[in-house]
């Protein structure tokens, strides 16, 4: 368990209407952006704009670890590469387990998603170039957001509801891939790691239609259904983004595994994926620091405008 929470602590730490913006060091901070709203909570982004160099494009950051996530949580020091070269930094805070499950989760990154391409002008990005990244559960969001971005309804009474939610670019650490083989074939991970508190995350529910109350989800065929929905490995496609994906050899928490199967299947579809090991890396620092610079770079190559 501390083992646990030291890597959570590293991962989130590295890791309509606006507050006034902060300024600090070579970018500008707008805190508390609202990008949506549920059950009457509003949920909350930071925008980091670089003062010089910006280059059109936007990086979005899923503050996340565990599934997790806080406004405390957010620290530039995990994309202030991306700020140096120019990007636009979206640092999304989405509802946090234990209260809200996978299943909310995924809903408010395609929300994020949509109200950043809503806003594009506001925010001097180009809408079609945008990129996601985030470590551990930041990493799984980051992929569930490259395979399963969906077009906007044209028809949406909400404008923001009418973008896409679809990423130009994937590079992430150390993510979660499949919850049906975590390490080892038909081994489910529900909810039900050995050392990590996630059993909030796991939490499925659906309705009953006679009290409208919401009861657990308990059937294992059932939960196993869900659990694959929240598995990017199965969304994979051919019209997938290019990602990356960085992951130490010597992490305790996510199997390599995870990462080595999630890149051969996109290079399976003849989609541009890179998977990275870090030797002797951690879940955590060791691996971040390492990754970093690598994870520009693929931005770089993917969402950077090219001269003609």
């Amino acid at each position: 368990m501390r083992r646990f929470l030291a890597a959570i602590l590293v991962v989130l730490a590295v890791g309509a209407s606006f507050a006034p913006a902060q300024e600090a060091g070579g970018f500008t901070r707008k805190e508390d952006v609202i990008y949506g709203r549920k059950f009457g909570t509003a949920l909350t982004m930071d925008v980091f704009t670089p003062k010089k160099n910006a280059n059109g494009a936007g990086i979005i950051m899923c503050v996340s670890g565990g599934w997790f996530s806080n406004h405390e949580a957010i620290n530039v020091a995990f994309f202030k590469e991306f700020l140096k070269r120019g990007y636009v930094v979206f640092a999304v805070v989405h509802g946090s387990q234990p209260k809200f499950n996978l299943e909310e989760i995924t809903q408010d990154m395609h929300r994020a998603t949509r109200y950043i391409r809503a806003h594009a002008k506001e925010f001097n990005i180009d809408p079609n170039r945008i990129g996601i990244t985030g470590g551990s559960a930041g990493g799984h969001l980051s992929l569930m957001q490259g395979m399963t971005g969906k077009d906007g309804d044209p028809k949406a009474k909400d404008a923001v509801d009418r973008e896409s939610s679809r990423v130009q670019a994937v590079a992430c650490f150390f993510p979660a891939t499949d919850f049906l083989n975590w390490g080892e074939k038909g081994k489910l991970m529900l909810g039900t790691h050995p050392t990590v508190p996630v059993g909030g995350a796991f939490a499925f529910y659906e309705q009953n239609k006679k009290t409208l109350m919401l009861v657990p989800i308990t059937d294992e065929e059932n939960r196993k259904e869900i659990g694959k929905k929240m598995s990017p490995i199965y969304h994979v496609a051919s019209n997938s983004p290019p990602t990356l994906i960085v992951h130490g050899d010597k992490d305790p928490l996510v199997p390599l595994e995870q990462a080595e199967r999630m890149i051969a299947r996109l290079k399976e579809v003849g989609v541009p994926a890179e998977l990275d090991v870090k030797v002797g890396g951690d879940h955590g620092r060791i691996t971040i620091e390492y990754g970093l610079p690598k994870v520009a770079d693929w931005f770089d190559k993917y969402l950077k405008k090219t001269e003609k």
